[in-house]
């Protein structure tokens, strides 16, 4: 799925701007499936612009540069319908922490297990979240099934690396980092 697709995507969640875009991506649900940096939301928002599938309206703002708040065009709401309805590309895993461990040999296990627990605490953080969403209360079915989803894939990341850490640094002592069921 292209920046354009996820652009429509976050739009369809509500008016937003560029920043406000990213915001939603990093931080909510759509942030599961795929990630969008600035450098990709604006050509994006440009090409929906060109193509009729996003409006804009500028707002002056006191003592700060304008801002300009997209939104989904009757349009833009049938093309990000259409994407949906194509096959689902597989999926992959690509992941920053796995290419690092990948070299846990050349590495030392002092940085390593710091890596390890970094990466549990980003996923304790990324648990929080989910359940501060559920907690909230899903939107949508899709809503709760993605969030369900993303929860069980986070769990099984922290209790497969709190169980094979061993592989890489050696015996750790000291509590089971497992995360809770």
């Amino acid at each position: 799925m292209d920046a354009k697709i996820l652009c429509l995507a976050a739009l369809s969640q509500g008016d937003a701007s560029g920043y406000e875009i990213r915001k939603i991506v990093k931080s909510g649900l759509l942030g599961h499936s795929r990630d969008i940096g600035y450098s990709s939301i604006y050509p994006a928002l440009s090409c929906l612009l060109n193509d009729g599938l996003a409006s804009v309206t500028k707002y002056s703002q006191i003592g700060r540069p304008g801002k300009k708040v997209y939104r989904l065009t009757p349009d833009g709401r049938m093309s990000l319908l259409g994407a949906l309805k194509k096959p689902t590309e597989v999926d992959k895993t690509r992941s920053d922490f796995l290419f690092r461990m990948l070299f846990a040999d050349i590495l030392p296990p002092s940085v390593v297990e710091q890596m390890i627990d970094t990466k549990l605490r980003e996923i304790e953080a990324t648990l929080a979240r989910i359940d501060t969403s559920a907690d909230a209360g899903f939107e949508s079915p899709g809503e709760a099934f993605v969030g369900g989803y993303a929860a069980a894939i986070q769990r099984a990341m922290a209790n497969y690396i709190a169980d094979n850490r061993h592989q890489l640094v050696g015996s750790f002592p000291g509590p089971s980092n497992k995360v809770r069921s």
